[in-house]
């Protein structure tokens, strides 16, 4: 029987979730990138539901064309979540950046996302 192997991403992702979780005060800002998209949501674990989110995959933003996995497209992403997730009174959130490393569009979308308005 062979053994079934997990993604080094999976378990980076898996390591960083015993630590962080998404409370009603603070909830959860997870960030999400696939080949082609970019996938941003505000998340209260406790509740179990996710309060704002924002990706590349939207009709809006498609039409507004020039759309990729790119950290250009990742500040729009970072902002737009963090606008949205200000309409609903969330101020402060705690950053979970799915396996990903802090570097590139990762980094690029959360000081986007400072800049908006957001605390994390």
């Amino acid at each position: 029987m062979a053994t079934k192997q997990i993604s080094p991403l999976k378990l980076r992702h898996q390591r960083l979730r015993k630590k962080v979780s998404g409370t009603p005060e603070r909830p959860r800002l997870a960030v999400h990138f696939s080949g082609k998209n970019i996938y941003a949501q505000v998340i209260d674990d406790q509740a179990g539901r996710t309060i704002a989110s924002a990706s590349t995959t939207e009709k809006d933003f498609r039409s507004a064309g020039d759309v990729g996995a790119n950290t250009k497209t990742a500040v729009k992403i970072g902002s737009l979540v963090a606008e949205r997730s200000l309409s609903k009174d969330v101020t402060k959130v705690v950053f979970d950046r799915g396996g990903f490393l802090y570097h590139g569009k990762v980094r690029a979308l959360a000081d986007a996302a400072r800049e908006s308005g957001l605390e994390f």
